[in-house]
């Protein structure tokens, strides 16, 4: 009975949702309060409704209801809680439920928080987040119903894919759909900017918390995804370009962009264009990303769905909303116009081209995963290749190079018009710092590819260049130097969610350098007992042991390795049999120190006629991991000083315009 309520109300959602679309769209049309009211009260029914239903799934979940048949494919009596509950949103029909309940979540966000906005703006808003929603609800009860029952029920189910089964994809699918699906209030406000042909420096203040708060869900997503996938999946990396990994990075890239140019709007009152087309086609990949991951035409290992019929409709979602979104923006943008003037040493001019470099290393990215997909079906099939690292390496990495040496001068800029002698002038303590920096790389590890010193240097020129810009705003060089200046008050004043996120990128540079040029790897076979030394380090493995998990079998390496000064470290790598799905899944053993990681991987097994029974293992030294992680974190957090600044949510006038 509990799933049938579950379904009805989904139905009730979409239902309200269809009515939402078009009632406050036609008060604000008419100018008629009492319509364009009836969004906030629909915005928040729709949600409470899609909350049930959310719950009702949870629940046959927890309870291991098998009569549901989305139960039975991904869920088993024996399985731990944790997973039973991730498990929900751990499949393509569960995944959807989330994605839309999110949505609804940030149009009742917008109902309740947003009554700052101009009613005609707000109704508009609402509306164009009703369609947005009613479209994937329709997905959702016309392809992939998540109450379908079995009858009988069976005795058990089938279970959760085993590479699910672990705490980081717990989270990282709620934290990546925040990211996606924030991005759609940025496309409402534009949609809703449009139709009003009015964008201006309040608009932009309107729309600058929600790009934040879409562009920190985003980061957090992808970096948690990021770190499961170098713990999990047993590869020594952290980063593979692939597809899916791609189809998430485009739109933060874009997000990002969007991000600078809102702040322009709100400053200057320019750039207006730029953000409008920036918010279409930011949301137009998160949809698209949301299309790869569940159509079948890529193979991944993150990918839920292999049904082209589903494939089609999301396709028919995108090209209706983006292709109308495109129409509209044709037709309106040339209405919206900017008289504000600048010169080529602006602030504005430098955001610019931080735009252009970041939409050109998107498009680069797009163009390497979709070109075997259009080769395919250009060829009927018959000629199927990859692109993979190396081409976006070759292409990504020196689109970076100019963005990286920008970042430090935007910020230092000042807005309409400065000098380059000014601006070269508070460089000079960033462009000393970088210099020794790369010499001091270039000296300490001469054995590395040469592009990695100036990749260090280009870090530490961001990072300083950031320090200058927190400098100037804790007016730290305005009076002579007196240790009496030094109040704690001018750090946290000056203390910008900017300034946090460009220097947790420097330091995210750094790791990354570090895990690209330096990294050493070992492949080596050995029996119990046997060492092997690699580098200054001697790996010894002392035993095998098998174990048995909540619902896994585990095959576990005892791994003694001794450091060059006599010390040693115990690592126990896993792999983990899962008798239901028949599947195997690799658990790396992982030592971190604030430089360097040491990694080990069990693999298989073979009988030697001479040797006796060896197990296949992975050893790897990664210098500076850590550092990807920690300038992750300082991203997400530089974004959250930033949404929890007041100003960002008290803004514009109580208007009825």
């Amino acid at each position: 009975m509990i799933p049938e309520i579950g379904q009805f109300v989904l139905l009730l959602a979409l239902l309200v949702a269809g009515v939402q679309s078009f009632i406050p769209l036609i008060g604000a049309s008419k100018k008629n309060t009492a319509l364009m009211k009836t969004g906030s009260s629909m915005a928040l029914t729709q949600f409470f409704l899609i909350l049930i239903a959310f719950f009702t799934l949870t629940y046959a979940f927890v309870a291991s209801d098998f009569s549901v048949y989305l139960v039975f494919k991904n869920s088993h009596s024996l399985k731990p809680m944790i997973y039973k509950i991730s498990g929900v949103w751990g499949n393509h029909e569960g995944s959807m439920l989330l994605w839309v309940l999110i949505l609804a979540l940030f149009g009742a966000a917008v109902a309740v928080f947003a009554n700052n906005l101009p009613s005609t703006l707000k109704a508009r808003v609402l509306s164009i987040q009703a369609m947005i929603g009613c479209c994937f609800m329709s997905f959702i009860v016309f392809t992939s119903n998540p109450f379908d029952r079995l009858d009988p029920p069976p005795l058990n189910g089938l279970g959760l894919n085993p590479i699910l089964q672990d705490p980081g994809l717990a989270f990282h699918p709620p934290l990546l759909y925040l990211g996606y699906v924030g991005f759609s209030v940025t496309f409402s406000f534009a949609i809703a900017g449009l139709l009003e042909e009015e964008v201006d420096g309040s608009w932009g203040k309107w729309v600058r918390p929600w790009v934040i708060a879409a562009w920190t869900s985003l980061t957090a997503g992808i970096i948690l995804g990021s770190w499961w996938a170098y713990y999990e999946l047993g590869w020594g990396g952290w980063w593979f370009w692939d597809p899916v990994e791609n189809a998430s990075f485009m739109p933060w890239l874009f997000g990002t962009a969007l991000l600078h140019s809102v702040i322009v709007i709100e400053k200057r009152n320019t750039l207006k264009i730029w953000a409008l087309l920036l918010a279409i086609l930011t949301f137009f990949l998160c949809l698209l990303g949301t299309f790869l991951v569940r159509s079948g035409v890529l193979t991944s290992v993150h990918a839920f769905a292999s049904d082209p019929e589903r494939g089609i409709f999301i396709l028919t979602i995108l090209l209706f909303a983006v292709g109308g979104a495109l129409l509209l923006f044709a037709l309106k943008a040339p209405r919206i116009t900017s008289h504000v003037s600048f010169s080529f040493f602006s602030r504005e001019s430098a955001i610019i081209l931080n735009n252009l470099i970041l939409t050109f290393a998107s498009v680069t990215i797009l163009l390497g995963t979709l070109y075997p997909l259009i080769l395919e079906a250009i060829t009927g099939g018959t000629n199927r290749v990859s692109v993979g690292p190396p081409y976006f390496n070759l292409t990504f990495v020196p689109i970076m190079i100019p963005l990286l040496i920008a970042i430090s001068f935007g910020p230092l800029l000042a807005w309409k018009n400065d000098r380059l002698a000014v601006i070269a002038n508070k460089l000079k303590f960033a462009f000393i710092s970088a210099l020794v920096a790369a010499i001091i790389t270039y000296i300490k590890v001469p054995d590395g590819p040469i592009l990695a010193p100036i990749a260090i240097g280009l870090a530490i020129w961001v990072a300083a260049g950031s320090l200058t810009e927190w400098a100037m705003r804790a007016k730290l060089f305005d009076k002579p130097f007196d240790i009496t200046n030094l109040k704690f008050s001018y750090f946290v004043r000056a203390l910008s969610g900017m300034t946090l996120a460009h220097l947790g990128l420097s330091v995210l540079i750094i790791g990354i350098t570090g895990s690209s040029a330096w990294q050493n790897e070992l492949i080596t076979s050995l029996s119990v007992g046997e060492s092997k030394q690699f580098k200054e380090y001697t790996i010894t493995l002392e035993k095998i042991e098998y174990l048995s998990g909540p619902n896994y079998k585990v095959e576990r390496g005892h791994l003694l390795i001794t450091k060059p000064n006599g010390g040693t470290l115990n690592f126990k790598p896993e792999k983990r049999f899962f008798p239901l799905s028949g599947q195997t899944t690799t658990e790396a053993s992982i030592k971190t120190t604030l430089l360097t990681d040491l990694y080990a991987v069990l693999g298989e097994s073979k009988n030697h006629r001479k040797s006796g029974k060896k197990w296949t293992l992975r050893f790897f030294i990664n210098p500076l991991v850590p550092w990807i992680w920690i300038g992750a974190v300082l991203m997400v957090f530089g974004g959250l000083v930033s949404l929890m600044n007041p100003r960002h949510w008290i803004a514009g006038n109580n208007s009825s315009k």
